[in-house]
C-alpha cells in the first residue's frame, strides 16, 4: 500500500471522526435546551394533570440522558478520560522519575 492511499485512509478517519464528534455536540446543545424547558416546565405545571405532566417530563429527561450518554460513548469511543495515550504519557513519566530518584 503506498503511502498516499494510507494518508488518504487516515484523512477519511479523521473527517469522519470529526463528524462524528460535531453531531455529539450539536445532539448535547439540544439536550442542554430541552432540560432547559423542562425544568421551566416543571416550575409552572399547574391543574388537574399535574403529576402526569411531571412523570412525562421525568421519563424524557431520563431517556434523552441516555441516548445522549450512548452517543458521547461511541463519539469519543469510550476513551473520554483516559485514552492510551494518556496511560503511555504517564507510563513514561513514571519510569523517566523513578530513574532520577
Amino acid at each position: 500500500m503506498s503511502t498516499t492511499m494510507k494518508d488518504q485512509e487516515r484523512q477519511n478517519a479523521a473527517i469522519t471522526h470529526l463528524r462524528r464528534l460535531k453531531l455529539f455536540y450539536i445532539h448535547l446543545f439540544g439536550y442542554i435546551i430541552l432540560v432547559c424547558l423542562i425544568l421551566y416546565n416543571l416550575y409552572i405545571v399547574q391543574g388537574e394533570y399535574k403529576n402526569n405532566i411531571i412523570a412525562l417530563n421525568i421519563i424524557t429527561l431520563v431517556l434523552w440522558s441516555l441516548f445522549v450518554g450512548i452517543h458521547g460513548w461511541r463519539a469519543f469511543k469510550g476513551r473520554i478520560l483516559f485514552s492510551k495515550r494518556w496511560e503511555e504519557q504517564k507510563l513514561k513519566e513514571y519510569l523517566n522519575h523513578e530513574k532520577g530518584i
